[in-house]
């Protein structure tokens, strides 16, 4: 084996899990699961049936990750945020997988501890989602989204920082411009 999963942990029959990914304490990885290379996923993980998690996420303790959800690569899911994937849930009238709203969250996305993504939406590349954030709604790339719901208060650069006014990063130097699905780096 070429990753690592701690003794604590379960994985079910059909998962493939990549090189150099870490699997902490208490975490299970349901039925065909997908995980990628060089992820970290924290003690109470749960990764439901036929989740898709990407190359290099990192997924902090206690996050949940129900069926439906893509996480593409570089994700980073802080502590305890939490995915849906039914929008009008009933006990006595469960839908099943049929049912279920697909959630995707682009390339090198960030949402923050406590923060809760409702199903059926995109989050977009390198976009910020603050902690305690309620997301209810598709998200531009780069976008700094906060609050209850959550609103966009800026745009983020690739690195994280929060970008000035000219859509300049004072940390690393990248420019931006605006484009029809958010930002984009000029080069």
């Amino acid at each position: 084996m070429d990753w690592y999963v701690h003794p604590s942990s379960y994985v079910d029959a059909d998962v493939i899990i990549g090189k150099d990914t870490k699997v902490w304490h208490f975490c299970h990885i349901q039925g065909g699961a997908r995980i990628g290379e060089g992820c970290s996923l924290g003690q109470n993980v749960n990764v439901s049936n036929n989740v898709v998690i990407g190359n290099g996420c990192k997924i902090q303790n206690n996050v949940s990750l129900y069926e439906g959800v893509t996480l593409e690569d570089h994700v980073f899911c802080g502590p305890s945020c939490v995915f849906t994937n039914d929008l009008t849930p009933r006990a006595k009238y469960p839908k099943g997988k049929a049912g279920y709203l697909k959630t995707l969250v682009q390339e090198g996305a960030s949402i923050g501890a406590n923060a809760t993504i409702v199903c059926g939406i995109t989050i977009g590349r390198w976009a910020l989602i603050g902690s305690g954030a309620v997301v209810t709604k598709d998200v531009p790339d780069y976008a700094l989204m906060v609050g209850v719901p959550a609103q966009q208060k800026g745009w983020a650069c690739e690195c994280g920082s929060v970008l000035d006014e000219n859509l300049h990063c004072k940390s690393c130097s990248r420019q931006y411009e605006t484009k029809e699905e958010g930002l984009g780096e000029l080069l």
